[in-house]
């Protein structure tokens, strides 16, 4: 089917120049991620993805990652385990 209509949308440029490298990295043109995007929509008969408020331990989690100066970081994979896993472990032992 020919491709005739038009959509003009207004977005910060720093998104559109940010999702244009990740589209242009997986070999996607804008135009087509758009018209996939509407196809979605079309056949879910919704958005592609659920919209909803967070709650307050995503929003927690969200500040979070907005302050990386909070956040702990580990030598190992084992630090991390060993932080996130060894009180549950030592209280079943």
């Amino acid at each position: 089917m020919p491709k005739t209509a038009h959509i003009n949308a207004r977005v910060e440029k720093d998104l559109k120049t940010k999702a244009e490298k990740v589209l242009r990295h997986v070999g996607v043109k804008t135009s087509d991620a758009i018209t996939m995007f509407l196809r979605q929509v079309v056949l879910r008969r919704g958005l592609p993805f659920d919209v909803r408020v967070p709650n307050a331990e995503t929003r927690r989690a969200i500040a979070e990652l907005e302050n990386p100066a909070k956040l702990k970081s580990y030598k190992t994979t084992k630090d991390l385990f060993d932080d996130v896993l060894g009180k549950d472990l030592k209280r079943k032992a």
